[in-house]
């Protein structure tokens, strides 16, 4: 017999108890989530800061360093503009950014959720953070607060930053702070600096096509700055004004018009290689204008035609004849007779070597040097016409010799100054005093360690490129005293006067007659001696310097109001391949001038030219003067003027 079982209970309640026990677990299910999140929550919050701290960047105060054109040589440190109230930015740019970077902006609570799924679905399908979907809050809120990196905590952070800013803000304000503080490349940080450095004014008189191009570089700064790329930065621009005439904010007329005329930005300074001039005068700002911790404009003295020329005289030197004879750097200076420093190249490329071989590197002039020499003897009573014995001569165990390896007998002053005649050279020194002849040197400006061995007529001693361009200038500019000087003003960025040089009329410093002997024998030793090679159509006066074994070669000289030095050589020392002055240096100074006869004005910046100051007194006069001393101490010497 089959036995039937009778099942307990009522259905209903069944149901009833089955509903109670999914709804329990739910609730617990729902609290440990909840409290998960909330650990959570705690543990992201804990690296964020107060919304309250809206501080400015900590920025290095910027340097600008412009030409004696307007142009902008460089830049150091970073550049700030004035802080721009909501009301103040104008409204072309508030479109074009919001247009472009968040077109939800004024109606989501600082995160966008179509945004958001848009770009964790693409995130996911990468397998890693690839797209932000931020709007303008969730990337202010990175601006301030957090690092740049990109990981799922940061991002978390973000979004609760957002939101947190949209409640103690309002939108206005948020779209403020932005533009106040994103990076716009070009070291810029801020709309009225990026305006300012691309434009050279501020942001509150932006055109269309400028707000649209400072708009487009906050999808990458520094790739579409147009300094860097100004083709890629309009194309960008375009795409901006594309998106404001989607966003109904512009016409497609007035879109048309602004691609038609890309706005014109400040043009780029002379070549890379003019950052070495821009550093030696960066360098040489006065410690309390650099500690007044504002951005500084550097009014300098540089022409970029001059160092245009420069650049590419010495590129064209160095590339033609440096592998054969074994040259691989050099350095050019460029001067007026004022001081005035018109062109620096410091070496053959600032990107690969930033030393500057014009100013820090101390070499061996060579007979460049008998400059010093034989002015001693010009204002010790000798003349160009003395005579004096081109023979062997011994001293302390060191003999002197001739390029050449001859001996000429009696010759002129001025025939063995054109012909570098070293044996001359070390007995006008020894006649003189040798000391007498370094205080010569460093009276022209020569501020480098001279050592007084016999052999320091021929130049042995290092100095710079610099200091002996100087020394040139002096002569070139009637025998008064010459400081080299890069700097004309210095404002800060407000256009408050923070530095001038003092340009009070200089002390001569050389007597009258020796100034113009030399300036004879300078220009003999051009047209009749070893500077031949530095002739040009113009009148040109020189000297060529060579150290032992062809280590360092230089031609100095100058013609009109334009004073140029050239020297070429190795960094390590090694020789050159039989290079002298009078050879490459002498042919790269004649291609600089050339240039610079070819495109640039002759007036000098700065100071008035050569007239002596009232109060200045002759060296020569009644009181004694070091070139009467050396008068006195070479009485023997004959005088063939």
């Amino acid at each position: 017999m089959t036995r039937r079982t009778k099942k307990n209970g009522n259905p209903d309640r069944r149901r009833r108890r089955r509903f109670w026990r999914l709804l329990h677990w739910l609730v617990v299910v729902a609290a440990w989530g909840a409290f998960a999140l909330a650990v959570i929550g705690v543990y992201l919050s804990l690296g964020l800061p107060a919304v309250s701290e809206f501080r400015p960047p900590a920025l290095e105060p910027s340097v600008v360093v412009l030409a004696r054109d307007g142009s902008t040589i460089a830049t150091y440190g970073d550049v700030s503009g004035e802080w721009l109230d909501y009301e103040e930015l104008p409204p072309v740019l508030v479109d074009a950014v919001i247009a472009t970077e968040d077109r939800r902006f004024w109606r989501h609570h600082g995160v966008d959720l179509r945004g958001v799924a848009r770009a964790m679905w693409n995130n996911l399908k990468a397998g890693q953070i690839v797209e932000g979907g931020s709007t303008i809050t969730q990337q202010l809120a990175k601006n301030l607060f957090l690092s740049p990196e990109r990981t799922w905590k940061r991002k978390i952070q973000e979004l609760m930053l957002a939101l947190w800013l949209e409640i103690k803000l309002d939108k206005e304000e948020i779209l403020a702070l932005y533009l106040n503080r994103m990076y716009l490349g070009a070291r810029s940080y801020g709309v009225d600096a990026a305006a300012r450095t691309y434009f050279g004014h501020g942001a509150r008189t932006l055109a269309l096509g400028e707000a649209a191009l400072l708009a487009g570089l906050l999808k990458a700064p520094s790739a579409l700055s147009p300094l860097r790329d100004y083709d890629m930065a309009v194309r960008r621009s375009h795409e901006v004004l594309s998106n404001m005439v989607e966003a109904g904010v512009l016409t497609e007329e007035a879109a048309r018009h602004a691609r038609d005329h890309p706005p014109d930005t400040l043009r780029p300074g002379p070549g890379t290689d003019s950052r070495y001039f821009a550093d030696w005068v960066v360098d040489s700002l006065p410690a309390d204008v650099r500690a007044a911790g504002v951005p500084l404009i550097v009014h300098s003295t540089l022409d970029p035609t001059a160092q245009a020329v420069a650049e590419r005289a010495l590129q064209r030197r160095l590339s033609t004849e440096g592998a054969d004879r074994r040259i691989s750097q050099g350095a050019v200076v460029v001067m007026s007779a004022d001081g005035a420093v018109r062109a620096m190249v410091g070496g053959r490329s600032y990107a690969d070597s930033q030393f500057n071989r014009a100013v820090q590197a101390h070499r061996q002039p060579g007979s460049a040097f008998k400059l010093f020499v034989y002015l001693a003897a010009l204002d010790a009573g000798l003349g160009p016409d003395s005579r004096m014995r081109d023979s062997p001569i011994v001293l302390d165990g060191w003999q002197p010799e001739n390029y050449d390896d001859a001996y000429r007998g009696m010759i002129t002053l001025r025939e063995a100054f054109a012909d570098s005649v070293n044996t001359v050279a070390v007995k006008v020194a020894e006649r003189v005093d040798r000391r007498r002849v370094i205080d010569v040197a460093h009276r022209l400006g020569i501020q480098s360690r001279i050592t007084p061995h016999p052999s320091v007529a021929l130049g042995t001693s290092e100095l710079t490129l610099l200091e002996m361009t100087t020394a040139y200038a002096v002569i070139a500019g009637g025998g008064y005293a010459v400081r080299p000087y890069g700097i004309i003003e210095v404002r800060s960025s407000r256009g408050e006067l923070m530095y001038r040089p003092n340009f009070d009329l200089p002390e001569r410093i050389v007597s009258p007659r020796a100034t113009e002997i030399m300036r004879d024998m300078l220009a003999h030793a051009v047209s009749d001696g070893t500077g031949r090679a530095a002739r040009f159509a113009r009148p040109a006066a020189g000297k060529t310097g060579t150290s032992q074994d062809f280590r360092d070669a230089w031609f100095i000289g100058f013609s009109g109001d334009y004073v140029a030095g050239v020297w070429l050589g190795n960094d390590d020392g090694t020789p050159m391949v039989r290079v002298t002055g009078g050879s490459v240096p002498a042919r790269l100074w004649r291609d600089v001038m050339v240039g610079l006869y070819q495109g640039m004005t002759v007036e000098p910046v700065g100071r008035p030219m050569r007239r002596p100051a009232p109060e200045a007194r002759e060296p020569d006069s009644e009181e004694g003067g070091l070139f009467d001393r050396l008068r006195e101490s070479v009485g023997e010497l004959g005088d063939g003027r």
